[in-house]
Order: structure tokens, then C-alpha cells, then sequence
């Protein structure tokens, strides 16, 4: 199996980077861990928290973002990061540990819709599909839809963005002006 290459991408969040293993991570859907605590299901989130200098660990399709705590320096916490990452890719190792709930992303508390609002609803998630978590996954996070009510949508930000201080402004200027061209009912965008 030669030597596998890890590339690095950074985000808009200069505590956080990118890690490319060229092949799937999660099969469907992110996992975030905030915290080592959260970091129990999965070996390859334990192993990268154990570093000691680590923050946040944010699973995405084909990417692993990490968040450094702060002041510290990508320069020295790199290696270790690429050596846990080599080590688990090489084992085969699976993501997380077997039977653990881990492997079932866990739904956050629904905000709901008006089921009068269906139409208006299915665009909103067709423009968040197609326009908006493509271009938030290259930043190395993710969003997603949380409901609509009253002309609100409500939104919730993973991985890279959820910490950086551009994911407010992103949410506001970019997304609430996208959906609002789109769709005239709504009105503003809430992070929640």
C-alpha cells in the first residue's frame, strides 16, 4: 500500500486546519467534538485530543479538521496531528469503536417546521445542499438546516466555522442574502 499522503488545507480560522487523508472519513454526515470527553467514541478523535494541544476535532466526508488551542503553534502541532492520522489510516482502523452510539450522528433538538411551509422549506434545504455546504466544506465545516418559522430559518455551524469569529457574518451577509434572493418568506437567519 506505498505511503499515503496527508494533505493540509488551511480555513478561515487560523486555529484550525485541515487534514486531506485522499479517501473517505465519514461515509455520511459530520461528527464535531467539542471536547476530549465527546472524543470517547472515537479512537482517531481520542488519539488526536491525547496531543495535549487540541481543541476541537470535526470529522467531514472526506476531510478531518482540528482546531489548535490557543497560542499554539500549527508549526509544532502538526507533526504529531499527521502521525496520529498516518497511524490510524495505515491500521485500518475503524473510526469509531464498535456499537459505540458514536456511528449514529445525533440529531439536535429540531426547531420544526409549519408543515403549510413545505414548499418553501424544500427550497431552502435544496439551496443549503447545493450552494451553502459546499462552499462552508471547503472553510472545513459544515451546516445545517434546523427548521423555519415565522420567516426565521435556523441554522446550525459545525467544525472550523462554529468557532471563527467570520462564521456570524457568513451566516448573516452570505446565506441570509442567498436564501432571501431565493426565497422571498424569509426574512432573516438565526445560528442556533
Amino acid at each position: 500500500m506505498g505511503a499515503m499522503l496527508i494533505q493540509t488545507e488551511t480555513t478561515p480560522n487560523p486555529a484550525t486546519l485541515k487534514f486531506l487523508p485522499g479517501q473517505n472519513v465519514m461515509g455520511s454526515g459530520t461528527r464535531d467534538f467539542a471536547a476530549p470527553e465527546d472524543a470517547e467514541a472515537s479512537p482517531l478523535a481520542e488519539a488526536i485530543f491525547s496531543t495535549g494541544d487540541v481543541e476541537g476535532v470535526f470529522f467531514g466526508s472526506d476531510f478531518i479538521s482540528v482546531t489548535a488551542a490557543p497560542g499554539v503553534e500549527w508549526l509544532y502541532l502538526k507533526p504529531q496531528v499527521l502521525g496520529v492520522l498516518l497511524d490510524h489510516f495505515a491500521s485500518g482502523a475503524p473510526l469509531f469503536k464498535a456499537g459505540s452510539a458514536a456511528d449514529i450522528s445525533v440529531p439536535l433538538e429540531e426547531i420544526g417546521d409549519n408543515p403549510e411551509d413545505a414548499e418553501i422549506v424544500a427550497q431552502i434545504k435544496e439551496l443549503i445542499e447545493t450552494r451553502v455546504r459546499p462552499a462552508v466544506a471547503q472553510d472545513g465545516g459544515d451546516i445545517v438546516y434546523r427548521g423555519f418559522q415565522k420567516g426565521i430559518v435556523y441554522l446550525a455551524l459545525h467544525g472550523a466555522c462554529s468557532g471563527c469569529p467570520s462564521s456570524t457574518m457568513t451566516l448573516k451577509n452570505g446565506i441570509e442574502g442567498l436564501l432571501k434572493h431565493y426565497v422571498p418568506e424569509v426574512e432573516t437567519v438565526e445560528a442556533v
